[in-house]
Formats: C-alpha cells, structure tokens, sequence
C-alpha cells in the first residue's frame, strides 16, 4: 500500500511540474491578462489532473480514459521535450532582440540652454524701434513690464511635474531591457512550432502503433550450431501488450503474421497482457492458433506480474504455449538437438510461479557442446545468462524505446535497446514488440515480428 502511495505521489509531483513548465511556456508568455489566459490555466490543470487519474483509472477498468489519457501523455511528452529544446534558440533571439533594440535607440538630447543670461529685449511697432531691458527667469520673459509665457523647459534639476510623469516615451524610447511587443510574437512562435510539432509526431505515431508489426528477419550465426541445423527458424515476439486499447482483433492479426512464416519455433518472450484473465480471457484466445513445428513457448514479463502471473501461466498454458519457468528442455530435430532454455522476468519476487529468474535452475548442468538459446523478457538478463555461456538470448521489454528520443534513457537501463548486440561473449536479440505500453503512439521503433535464422558459424 505504501509503495503504491509513493508511486502515486511521485507520478502527482513530476506530471505537476511539468504540466506547470507548459502553462508558463503555452499559457502564461503567449496571452495576455484576461479571459483566454484563464481558459488556458483551467485547461492545464485539467490535463495535470487526467495523467495520474488514466494511470490508476485503466488499472481499475475505466478503460474510456484511455485514450484521451494517453494520447495527452505522448502529446505532454512532446511538447515538454520540444520546448526544452527550443530554449536556447529562444534566449538567443531574445539577446539579439534586446542589442538591436538597445542600438537602434537615440541618444537623449537636452532641449535649451542649461540657463539664460538677461538680455535686452527690442520691440518694433509701426517703424518705431524700442529697446527695454528684459529678465528672463524660470522660463518666462518679462517686456517692458509684461509677463509671458514660454516654451522653454524649467530649470535643469527641477523634478517633472506629474503630467510629465505620465506621458508615454517617445517614438523610439525602449524599456529596460525588451520589447513587450517582439517577445510575445516570438513566445507565441514557439508555441505554435512545438504545438503543432508535437501534434504530427503523435498523429503519425498513432498510425504507426495501431498498423500491423512489420515483420524482419534475421541471421544470427551460433559456433556451437551443428551444419546439419543451419536454417533453425525462431518466429520471436514480445510485448503484444493485450489491454484496454488491443483485443482479440490485434491479437488475431499477430497470429496469422507468425503463421505465414512457417517457422520451426515459435517464441513469445514476455508482457503478453495488461489486464486479468476475466478482462481479457477471450482476447488472447486466438493464441491457440499459432503452428510451429517444434512448438511455441512462452517466458513472463514484467507485466504479467502486474495482471494475476499464476492465472495467466495456466491460461496461456490452457491455449498451447509451453511455458518456460525457470527451466531448460531439449529441441530434437531430425538434423540434431538444441537446447532451449527460459527464466522467469527478473522483477518477479515471491516462490512459485512468482520466482525470481533462476538462470542455475535453467542453464546449469548441460551438455556444453549444444548450443543453447535462451528466452528473457528483459535485456539485462544477459549479464546473468553471460556467466553460463549462453549463445543467444531472445528478449523484448525495451518498445525498441517506442517514443523517440525516450530509446535514450531506455539505453541507461538496458544493454541492448533494438536488434542485435552482444553482452560479455553472449549474443542478445532484443525485438522491438508487436504492441505498445501507455500511449497508443510509436515514433522510430515500429512494431515489430521477427524470424531469427539460426545459421552454423
């Protein structure tokens, strides 16, 4: 309960700080006091709150947040990372702004003399030319007793009076440091850019998420693989992700793209589902169609943990997938023996079904010169795998990072992101999965299926 708690106030206080990173970059620098600035606030507040409440309502069955939820979430994601991105280029500007208009202002010029002497007035009046002594004062000029006034500004010095105060600069004037005006057309530039950026980020990974995987193939060469072997065919899957946006029709398609491939095996290396088995029980049924002709198998991943792991191990038992517990069995073809070998997810806890991956329990006490292969939901898995000379490790878990540049911190935790890598001499296939976690979007990592060739060295 207590984890549960701090994950929710963890989730609370970062999806706040962000949503408040938006207001002040969308909202706050691109509108003006009054009723739109408004709107936009309520309007952040509202999407701050729909991020937790998606996260926790999907897990409680509300499934129609889910798609305004996550969409928002992939939308947040983008626009968060546009911005940040936009803050150099937006600082320089605003630096070239201020020094082209601090250049173009004009020097101050003081209007009149600092003070004027007393000089002698002449007046003229019908050819008649009469000279009178004058004293000029405070801006004022008195002939031959009579007292004017002038345009002449007051004694330097002297404070300006409140009209003067209140006058607006002249045309040229500047403030202390910017123009109001060009600093809200450029915020207001960098908005629309990064709105709609986003927008055509997420609307094309949507389409990329929701279309079929794509399907690749790949050839992997085992030193151990005997020559009468080369060709092994693994039809290999991970993270379909069965939940509140995919059902049976996704899983339906899935299984009729491995069938067309023919393959000798076929591997589903983890997070099937999101969901219990009364949720989604009938959606992942269409799984007891799928033909190898050496079987199908099966490793739990993370999220199989989250949705009821023992309901589930029996369920996809039930449909004809071999599930591999932390244990080992031998392929025998007509051409020689492989061994295979599967462990459960290492964020598994517990005993049972819910055991931790037990890679002595899958890998020791083998015949050394067979080549083994081994299931693992998750990369990582490998550093263990690597301490048993294992040839190659099929694993998902990654998305292939699904959300790019999000691959980048997925490289933080994982050896091997998409594709083949090697970790410590033991070779890792990482797919990129048939589904999708969370928003319904992938950008840079298509779905994917992949027949992996096992070829003799």
């Amino acid at each position: 309960m207590l984890a549960v708690l701090g994950f929710v106030a963890t989730l609370a206080l970062i999806t706040g700080l962000i949503h408040l990173y938006l207001w002040k970059r969308l909202v706050k620098d691109t509108t003006r006091p009054g009723r739109w600035r408004r709107i936009g606030t309520v309007t952040a507040v509202v999407l701050a709150l729909l991020v937790p409440a998606t996260m926790m309502g999907t897990r409680a069955g509300m499934y129609w947040l889910a798609w305004p939820g996550y969409v928002w979430l992939a939308l947040m994601f983008y626009l968060l990372v546009l911005l940040v991105v936009l803050e150099v280029p937006m600082l320089a500007a605003r630096l070239v702004l201020r020094r082209r208009t601090a250049v173009a202002a004009p020097e101050p010029v003081l209007v009149g003399p600092a003070s004027t002497p007393s000089t002698a007035a002449t007046t003229t009046t019908a050819g008649t030319t009469s000279t009178a002594a004058t004293t000029s004062t405070a801006g004022t000029t008195s002939t031959a007793g009579t007292t004017t006034a002038t345009d002449e500004p007051a004694t330097p010095g002297t404070p300006p009076t409140a009209d003067e105060a209140s006058e607006p600069p002249a045309a040229g004037a500047i403030g202390p440091d910017h123009d109001p005006g060009r600093r809200l057309l450029l915020a207001r530039g960098a908005a629309i850019f990064a709105g709609l950026t986003a927008a055509g980020l997420v609307g094309s990974g949507v389409r990329t998420a929701m279309g079929p995987p794509r399907l690749d193939r790949v050839q992997i060469p085992l030193a151990k693989l005997p020559r009468s072997m080369d060709g092994l065919r693994i039809a290999t899957v991970s993270d379909i992700h069965i939940g509140p946006l995919r059902g049976r029709i996704h899983t339906e398609r899935i299984v009729a793209a491995i069938n067309r491939l023919d393959a000798d095996l076929v591997a589903v290396v983890g997070d099937l589902v999101d969901g219990t088995v009364a949720e989604l029980g009938e959606a992942a049924a269409p799984l007891r169609d799928l033909r190898a002709r050496h079987g199908s198998y099966f490793v739990t991943g993370n999220h199989e943990y989250y949705s009821g792991v023992e309901e589930w191990v029996a369920e996809v038992d039930r449909l004809g997938l071999r599930v591999l517990q932390n244990e080992r069995l031998e392929i025998a073809t007509r051409n020689g023996v492989l061994d295979l070998a599967g462990v459960n997810d290492v964020s598994a806890a517990g005993t049972g079904v819910a055991a931790p991956a037990d890679y002595a329990a899958a890998l020791a006490d083998r015949d050394p010169s067979r080549p083994v292969v081994l299931l693992a939901h998750q990369p990582v898995a490998a550093f263990e795998a690597a301490k048993y000379n294992v040839d190659l490790q099929l694993s998902g878990h990654t998305h292939g990072g699904q959300i790019v540049p999000f691959n980048l911190l997925v490289r933080l935790e994982q050896p091997v992101v998409s594709g083949l890598g090697e970790v410590d001499g033991t070779k890792v296939y990482v797919t990129n999965g048939a589904g999708f976690w969370g928003p319904p979007v992938r950008v840079g990592a298509e779905p994917q299926i992949t027949l992996v060739e096992l070829r003799s060295a």
